[in-house]
């Protein structure tokens, strides 16, 4: 308990020093809104964090360490909103769960005006941008890598994987570095490929294997796995563990996966992310609370300027 406190009394003293209402950015005719976390230090690296459908970039701000671990290691964190709480990913709709963003949504734009804002203005080092998202967000940041990673230093993508259509519209310019953070007991977006368990789980999706084959396929890495790591099980009483899955690819085309034995559709962590964490626990599965995804991937992103 003591430790849920001081979580959300760093937290609160964060969404203090925050701009009192979210920023925008028009982008075809439409008022875009994001919320923006500045470094002292200019032009710093920046990570965009790609929020799960049905939240906000707020959400992102209060539920995960990202403002935490921005603060202290003096990069710059922007939480973009989707449009209806969803992004217009190269998914087909067939393959979400519940509607999407408006028709002709054009999120590949959204996110390529607000970098080139935040690099124009001081606020970003263009060679070190980054791009991270989960669920939603995940298939997004995805489909930003495939279609825009001239734009970006390495990309994240969590509880989330490929279909037939987003694997065939992707066709990155070169070689980014890529993560992925995976539940193995996932209702949503199953591990193994299909449709999920859950009543709003949509069919199509390739399984984390094959997903992890592609983006090596992609980078030039070697089919097989590089090494297999069981990590440190900090927290026992979630009931999940987390092994990392490593590659053997070129210099600077690293893909990895963090495979959460026994997760759910949950972003690994100490902050709770869900306002009814009981509620979250019966319909997206545990959450991990052996590692910290923010950290992870910050630690994964950092490596590569």
């Amino acid at each position: 308990m003591l430790r849920w406190v001081g979580i959300s009394m760093l937290t609160a003293m964060l969404l203090a020093a925050l701009p009192g209402r979210a920023d925008t950015i028009n982008v075809n005719g439409a008022d875009r809104s994001f919320i923006v976390m500045r470094s002292p230090k200019k032009p710093a690296p920046l990570v965009v964090v790609l929020h799960g459908k049905t939240q906000r970039g707020a959400d992102m701000v209060t539920r995960t360490a990202w403002p935490l671990i921005a603060k202290r290691d003096d990069f710059a964190v922007v939480f973009p909103d989707g449009l209806n709480q969803a992004w217009a990913d190269a998914r087909p709709d067939e393959r979400r769960a519940g509607g999407g963003p408006p028709e002709g949504t054009d999120d590949v734009a959204f996110i390529a005006a607000l970098v080139d804002k935040l690099v124009q203005d001081g606020t970003a080092d263009a060679k070190r941008v980054y791009v991270s998202g989960i669920s939603n967000g995940g298939a997004m940041a995805m489909t930003l890598v495939c279609n825009r990673a001239d734009l970006f230093a390495a990309g994240a993508s969590v509880i989330m994987n490929l279909t037939e259509e987003s694997a065939a519209a992707c066709h990155p310019s070169r070689p980014l570095p890529m993560l992925m953070m995976n539940g193995t007991v996932d209702p949503l977006i199953p591990y193994e490929g299909g449709r999920g368990t859950s009543y709003f789980a949509a069919n199509g999706y390739w399984s984390t294997a094959k997903t992890l084959a592609f983006w090596r396929n992609v980078n030039g890495c070697a089919t097989a796995d590089a090494g297999v790591t069981e990590l440190p099980d900090r927290n026992p009483d979630d009931q999940s563990t987390v092994t990392l899955i490593s590659s053997r690819c070129p210099a600077g085309h690293d893909v990895a996966l963090y495979r959460v034995n026994n997760g759910g559709h949950r972003m690994p962590g100490m902050f709770p992310d869900a306002r009814f964490p009981k509620i979250a626990a019966a319909l997206l599965g545990p959450q991990n609370g052996d590692i910290d995804g923010a950290e992870t991937i910050w630690a994964f992103f950092s490596r590569f300027p």
